[in-house]
């Protein structure tokens, strides 16, 4: 039976990081992937990798069909076509330790969804902290951000047991958006505790600058209003679970300028940790 993993990576501008990205992904030990490239920003990536001597039969290249047209639309473009059973997202600046894909695809044996813990690294790839580390666990939808805190484009997922694409229409939180989705149809998900995903976390990234404050809180309350509103269909405890989740985070989004200026370089994950660490005791 294929085990065809088709890892999905937007591109645009991406020319001074893609190459890192594109060798983790040729060094993995699981040699059964698909790397989709999709540019959004008109350049042949196709013609670039081929010049760093780094393509593969296996490099599938498209465009968004535009200029800028953003990360959910561009996935999306390789969403509509893949044809594997199990997809992967990896952006175009971020990495994936060699043994990601041979890990998550054994975990897919019986799970539908599974994620892994985070490598936060600076854009040297200088390390910062993990997230999600610890035991390997099944985790329900409810327990899934008390565990993995931020950011949710770790995620390795089996296509015929759920299925989804990324809102555009929403400015922030696509990837927990998204984890949704396929939380409808997948009660339960396993998650790596070892790190297997760098995740790059620059200056005024989405997760760790106090200017994007205000589009986070607006995308986390959307998420609070589908949630209650039954959108996802998963049960009453997961709902409470992820309320109350995103409860803490809003208050974490609305005070991190104010600890951010009294602790320069205060990541945000080091700033909602403690807050949530409390709301659960």
């Amino acid at each position: 039976m294929s085990k065809t993993v088709a890892i999905v990576t937007p591109a645009y501008k991406a020319q001074s990081t893609l190459t890192t990205t594109v060798r983790s992904v040729l060094d993995q030990t699981h040699q059964d992937w698909q790397h989709w490239i999709v540019a959004d920003d008109g350049f042949d990536y196709g013609a670039f990798i081929h010049e760093q001597g780094l393509n593969d039969p296996r490099q599938v290249f498209l465009t968004s069909g535009g200029i800028g047209r953003g990360a959910s639309v561009t996935r999306n473009v390789a969403l509509e076509r893949l044809d594997t059973p199990y997809g992967a997202i990896l952006d175009a600046d971020d990495r994936l330790k060699p043994q990601k894909l041979e890990l998550a695809v054994a975990a897919l044996d019986e799970f539908g969804i599974v994620t892994s813990a985070l490598d936060v690294m600076t854009d040297g790839f200088e390390h910062l902290r993990y997230v999600g580390d610890g035991p390997d666990r099944v985790l329900t939808p409810g327990e899934h951000k008390w565990v993995s805190l931020s950011m949710d484009a770790m995620v390795v997922w089996d296509r015929r047991r759920g299925d989804g694409r990324f809102d555009p229409d929403m400015s922030n939180m696509t990837d927990l958006e998204f984890l949704l989705q396929l939380y409808r149809t997948n009660p339960r998900s396993y998650h790596l505790g070892e790190p297997l995903h760098d995740y790059i976390k620059r200056d005024g990234s989405m997760s760790n600058s106090k200017d994007v404050a205000a589009g986070m809180i607006v995308s986390k309350r959307e998420i609070h209003r589908r949630l209650l509103a039954g959108h996802y269909g998963v049960g009453e405890e997961d709902v409470a679970g992820l309320i109350g989740f995103l409860n803490v985070s809003i208050a974490a989004e609305a005070a991190y300028g104010a600890a951010l200026a009294a602790r320069p370089g205060l990541l945000f994950e080091d700033h909602i940790e403690p807050m949530l660490h409390q709301a659960r005791q």
